[in-house]
């Protein structure tokens, strides 16, 4: 029977060149041809036509364009056998699977999460183009960890029923290894000293553990960080790192890494004057100041002094203030003189003060341990002090705040505590052997955050045929709001002399109940009665 083609792919794709047209017709049943993993049914819910309605070019065209849209097909076209409609798809094919050969330097499992997350997984489509990129990072990742000469070569199976398999054939090579690094323009300082503040080096007896003698961009990074601020935390407020060479052997085996550097000259401070919105009173700033005029500059103490200032607006409740040192350098004396600017910003107070992330502990329990107030003005003290009787407790892995401004208010933040529960009940099972009393056996139960309520209780046991002992302790630490704590322990003790062949045989059995009281004499102190 003749096929009429209807305008398929060319209309699908906007080409130029004209598509046969057709006129519209009943149609009186559907196939679909070429699809090998694919469901008919799929091709199916992409047709906006049905059996018994009437098929027009414009449907023809929205049917490929959607069967295409899909992923699944590299051509689609729609043809006719009088008023059958057959769908004509070639399959795109899929991933049947992925192995690595060579692979030591990274673990595989790691390796394939990597790819499904790039969309080159099992049962995926195949993509060309995702298997380049993911050729390419392997090898960056190689050249990461200073193996040079690692290659990398993918090879594409096909597999019946349209699959392919991938493979990862990799060979690592050697690791290169850093055989020198000069510092060139260093006066001041001997160039050992300098090396002895960066993080690279060459081989040594303990680079096979640190890998410090392998060549790493960010690791250089860094080292050149560290370099300029020792030099400027010496007072040379011109240093400048003028340009780095790093150099590999046509082997691959050796790196040579060259930095060249400006010292220029050594500045002290001769002043420092705040301005700004000085909302506290300047003694205040002068004695937060942790650098002096007549001192040798330093960048770590210019940092630690806005930071200062910065933390003390914090506590007044400006949580978004802005501190700014700006230089005048007098080049001729070799001094450099500092105005630090100060803008507090708008005073906010919190809103709301959120816990997340406590699945077992009830919220009273971490709320209680607060020192900054809902309603009241933010308080960065308060707040980090809020954070570690949190993280002191012992109930949390992690213990971490943020602070987000509330949308639509500039006087607002919220305070969000997340806390990683941990495990706070122990268990503990002894065993020993006496001559005398043969096997000895003893358990302890403790629960620190019973019931996710804060308290603890402890169970012990002692099997001892000559001292038994059974206790049990329970502690309420916020007994009342203010942080009174209660405790009481039971205990029963049996003592039998005659277990142990004593001369003079006795046997004592005493049971008993003990209250503590303790309370809070200090912040983070605590005293027991």
């Amino acid at each position: 029977m003749n096929r009429k083609l209807l305008p398929g792919l060319l209309v699908a794709l906007f080409a130029a060149s004209p598509a046969l047209a057709f006129d519209p017709f009943v149609v009186k049943d559907i196939r679909v041809e070429g699809i090998q993993r694919t469901e008919a049914g799929t091709v199916f819910n992409y047709l906006p036509v049905r059996v018994g309605e009437t098929f027009t070019e414009a449907q023809a065209a929205d049917a490929i364009r959607a069967l295409f849209a899909t992923g699944f097909f590299s051509d689609v076209r729609i043809e006719t056998e009088g008023e059958v409609i057959v769908v004509v798809v070639d399959e795109r094919a899929a991933i049947a699977d992925i192995t690595f050969d060579g692979v030591k330097e990274f673990d595989k499992d790691a390796l394939e999460k990597g790819l499904r997350e790039v969309g080159l997984a099992e049962s995926r489509i195949f993509d060309r183009s995702l298997l380049e990129r993911a050729e390419q990072e392997l090898k960056r990742q190689y050249l990461s960890r200073g193996k040079y000469a690692a290659t990398v070569t993918t090879t594409v199976t096909p597999l019946e029923r349209n699959r392919v398999g991938i493979n990862f054939k990799v060979d690592e090579g050697g690791v290169a290894k850093i055989r020198q690094i000069r510092i060139v323009g260093a006066k001041t300082f001997e160039e050992d000293d300098l090396l002895d503040e960066m993080q690279l080096t060459t081989p040594g007896w303990l680079t096979w553990y640190t890998k410090n003698d392998q060549y790493s961009r960010q690791k250089l990074s860094a080292d050149l960080e560290t370099l300029r601020s020792f030099y400027l935390n010496q007072g040379y407020l011109d240093f400048n790192i003028d340009s780095t060479q790093v150099s590999i052997t046509p082997d691959k085996q050796d790196i040579y890494i060259t930095v060249n550097i400006t010292e220029g000259e050594k500045y002290t401070v001769s002043g420092v004057r705040f301005t700004g919105d000085l909302i506290l009173p300047e003694s205040e700033y002068q004695a937060l100041t942790k650098i002096r005029p007549g001192e040798t500059f330093s960048r770590e103490r210019l940092t630690e002094t806005t930071k200062a200032i910065t933390d003390r607006l914090g506590n007044e409740g400006y949580a978004f203030a802005n501190v700014n040192a700006a230089p005048e350098v007098d080049k001729v004396k070799r001094e450099v003189a500092f105005t630090v600017f100060v803008d507090p910003g708008r005073r906010v107070y919190v809103r709301r003060i959120n816990v997340g992330g406590n699945t077992k502990t009830r919220d009273e329990v971490v709320r209680r341990e607060m020192r900054q107030m809902e309603g009241g003005w933010y308080d960065a003290e308060a707040i980090n002090r809020s954070r570690t009787r949190i993280d002191r407790l012992g109930f949390f892995d992690e213990v971490t705040v943020e602070t987000p401004a509330v949308p639509g208010t500039t006087d607002q933040v919220d305070v969000n505590f997340s806390v990683k529960e941990r495990p706070t009940g122990n268990l503990m099972l002894g065993a020993g052997f006496s001559s005398s009393e043969n096997i000895v056996l003893s358990a302890s139960i403790a629960q620190q955050n019973l019931f996710g309520s804060g308290n603890a209780l402890t169970l012990g046991l002692n099997t001892s045929e000559s001292s038994r002992t059974l206790a049990l302790s329970f502690t309420n630490p916020y007994y009342t709001v203010d942080g009174v704590s209660l405790g009481w322990d039971l205990y029963h003790r049996t003592y039998d002399a005659d277990e142990l062949d004593s001369v003079s045989p006795y046997k004592t059995v005493s049971t008993g109940a003990g209250i503590r009281l303790g309370w809070p004499i200090a912040e983070d102190d605590q005293v027991n009665f």
